[in-house]
């Protein structure tokens, strides 16, 4: 990242920031077009104007030169980027910052750091890309401790070591997506995950999160591409044997990933990569409605063709991504491949979306760069920029996802949707589907509605609240890939076995007995 500095409030860098005059045109667009009353853009708060507590810790001389805190350090790891998180940054509002934020070179002076706080009774919280949209980085550990030491991992970047013969890489915790495509592609490989994230996330925030990635089949998440996890904790080193696969009892990395850092600090990670595709097939299909359109989805899934993309966006959702204006679902569909042609595959897989009804605008595009759906592909990654812009226009913008069985699909999303529209009054509600297996799919979810200027975290939490019973109570899962965090933690709690928290809580007192690591994550 060079010298460039990370906004301490929002998404990007701070030399990203559009100008006062632009953000205010660009609200005004949005709320027009979201057919929202007029409203004024304000301006977020400026870094010499934030006023912080004290911190609470001083840290030992053998660790000073890794550890800091200014008030852009403490800010700028106050917090991860979820609407809450930040409209309250935005506003200027660190009631929990961080006391220290350390950032550990090596493994040794992350061990020296973790005995630390161990001695010092100073929660320790593994620090990534920030880009947690569920209180996962957040420093609100409660007054149990003498204070909270925010762990910076960017520093463990590199490419260690690559297997080509394998096709796996050994690869540092901290390094972010494009740092390590960069290094992988020096060998013609790739790790090919790409979640929306992608820019400012690390490959441990990956694994700790149980992240979900491009893939929208077969390799839906990280979980998919580890062969063996290596995490530090205060009672010393976590580190699997590297193998394709095993049944030797239940896997060690599977408890490590989605671990949220109540375990360890993950340092590194074997995982599997493989050649950068030559070739890739890309169509746009339109639908009637909803229903063909899942239909279709669901034929796909079932068809072991193994589409990579296969994105059902309602036709709110297109119609907000400008992928689509007709009032139709609009089907992203994609294939690439570092070994074959591809026009077999997209053919029969366009055939199967025409049995439900699909039409296609223009011809399957096959090639280098496939020139189908790349409106949507740009409106998706430019979309965490715009949360942004429309905070500071007054416009709550949030998601939230799931996953349930196709045989529930219909009827669960019906009632998300409706659940959520009633709490949400005023607004916007779309969805589409993200991943597809087959036995089932991830719905995901977008509201949009006139924020409550002053009171967006208390509008926010009535949304929440009501779409997360609705899905709970539905029989879905309170997250498919946004991790647990201390968002999700009430209805996480109801959703897990009890048996299975009481043994998580077990294996946690064993690897952390004085409960230092992440403190309020997964379990109490």
């Amino acid at each position: 990242m060079g010298d460039r500095r990370l906004k301490f409030w929002g998404w990007g860098f701070e030399d990203q920031q559009p100008s006062h005059e632009e953000v205010a045109a660009t609200a005004a667009q949005t709320r027009a077009r979201l057919g929202f009353p007029p409203a004024e853009a304000e301006r977020p708060v400026r870094l010499e104007e934030l006023e912080l507590p004290p911190p609470r810790l001083e840290p030992p001389r053998a660790l000073r030169e890794i550890c800091r805190a200014d008030v852009y350090e403490r800010a700028s790891h106050a917090y991860g980027k979820s609407y809450r998180d930040v409209v309250r940054a935005f506003r200027g509002q660190f009631d929990h910052p961080p006391d220290l934020v350390a950032h550990p070179r090596d493994e040794h002076e992350l061990s020296a750091l973790l005995e630390w706080c161990e001695s010092a009774n100073a929660a320790a919280i593994p620090f990534g890309g920030g880009t947690s949209v569920v209180g996962g980085v957040e420093a609100a550990v409660g007054d149990g401790y003498a204070g909270a030491v925010t762990i910076d991992l960017r520093a463990l970047d590199r490419v260690l070591e690559v297997d080509p013969v394998s096709r796996a890489a050994r690869i540092q915790a901290g390094a972010t997506g494009p740092a390590l495509e960069a290094q992988l592609r020096e060998h013609g490989l790739t790790l090919r995950h790409y979640p929306q994230s992608f820019e400012y996330s690390t490959l441990g925030g990956w694994i700790a999160t149980r992240a979900g990635g491009h893939f929208a089949t077969l390799a839906t998440h990280i979980d998919d591409l580890v062969e063996s996890v290596r995490a530090l904790t205060p009672r010393g080193p976590w580190e699997s044997r590297r193998l394709p696969g095993s049944g030797a009892g239940p896997s060690p990395d599977r408890m490590l990933i989605g671990s949220e850092g109540i375990l360890g600090v993950i340092t590194e990670a074997w995982v599997r990569v493989r050649e950068r595709p030559r070739v890739r097939a890309s169509a746009a299909v339109g639908f009637r409605s909803v229903a063909d359109g899942t239909a279709a989805v669901r034929a796909l899934a079932q068809s072991e063709l193994h589409p990579s993309n296969c994105r059902l966006l309602d036709p709110r959702e297109a119609a907000l991504t400008s992928a689509a204006e007709d009032g139709r679902a609009l089907l992203v569909l994609g294939f690439e491949s570092a070994d074959h042609p591809l026009e077999p595959w997209i053919d029969r897989a366009v055939e199967l979306c025409g049995d439900h009804g699909g039409k296609l605008p223009e011809p399957p595009s096959v090639g280098e760069r496939p020139g189908a759906s790349e409106a949507w592909r740009r409106a998706f990654l430019q979309l965490p920029y715009l949360r942004d812009t429309l905070v500071a226009g007054g416009i709550l913008a949030e998601t939230f996802e799931t996953a349930i069985t196709w045989d529930r699909l219909d009827s669960f999303v019906a009632e998300v949707r409706e659940r959520t529209e009633e709490a949400l009054g005023e607004g916007v509600v779309s969805w589409r589907l993200t991943h597809a297996y087959p036995d089932g799919a991830a719905p995901y979810f977008t509201v949009l509605a006139p924020a409550r200027r002053g009171h967006e975290l208390e509008q926010w939490d009535e949304v929440k609240a009501a779409a997360a019973e609705a899905i709970l109570t539905g029989g879905g899962t309170i997250t498919h890939h946004h991790a647990v965090g201390r968002d999700h933690r009430p209805w996480y709690d109801r959703q897990r076995p009890d048996l299975f928290a009481q043994s998580l809580r077990a294996v946690k007192a064993e690897v952390d007995p004085a409960q230092v690591l992440n403190p309020g994550v997964l379990v109490g």
